[in-house]
């Protein structure tokens, strides 16, 4: 138990750098959606450097760090198996495997834009690189405050973040619409 701390420590540290790529990779997304609307030669010049952007931060920070990430949470439970025990730790573990399925969904749409595929718009992708931010925020709250919040306060807060988000997202679009270099 001696070492328990530096896995812990690990563990962190590969968390916030898999989180890193997760909120990167949307906007390198946005990016190619928006490159693959303009004129050639400009569309295929951006298009071939956001793609090499996007396949070094997927392939060499946010996928290692996902496993690395994973490894040691694995190991910090074999040492204090008492944690899987508590309720708090039954709904992060349930948004850790929201998080899995969201960064698989987020592969599955970089493949796409790899293979010059624009299946979504934009706008989608500002969106949905809003999910990692709520999955992000529900689990810092989940493990720092555990069982001292009542769970109806942390549903309304999440939905508050949501819509947050959601109205900054529009906010931002029209301004974009005034402004285009915005």
């Amino acid at each position: 138990m001696e070492y328990y701390n530096f896995i812990k420590a690990l563990h962190l540290i590969f968390v916030i750098t898999w989180f890193a790529g997760l909120f990167y990779i949307p906007r390198l997304f946005v990016y190619q959606i928006e490159a693959s609307a303009k004129p050639s030669p400009e569309k295929e010049i951006l298009g071939k450097q956001l793609g090499l952007m996007a396949k070094r931060l997927w392939y060499i920070i946010t996928w290692p760090s996902a496993i690395l990430a994973t490894i040691f949470a694995v190991w910090l439970l074999v040492l204090s198996p008492a944690w899987l025990q508590q309720g708090w730790m039954h709904v992060k573990l349930l948004f850790v495997f929201l998080l899995i399925l969201y960064h698989l969904k987020t592969h599955k749409i970089f493949k796409q834009l790899q293979n010059g595929e624009v299946n979504y718009t934009s706008k989608f992708m500002r969106i949905w690189n809003e999910g990692a931010t709520i999955i992000l925020f529900s689990v810092v709250f989940l493990v720092i405050l555990k069982d001292s919040v009542n769970w109806i306060y942390g549903l309304v807060g999440i939905f508050a973040l949501g819509i947050l988000l959601m109205l900054g997202i529009k906010l931002y679009k029209r301004i974009q619409d005034k402004n285009p270099d915005a």
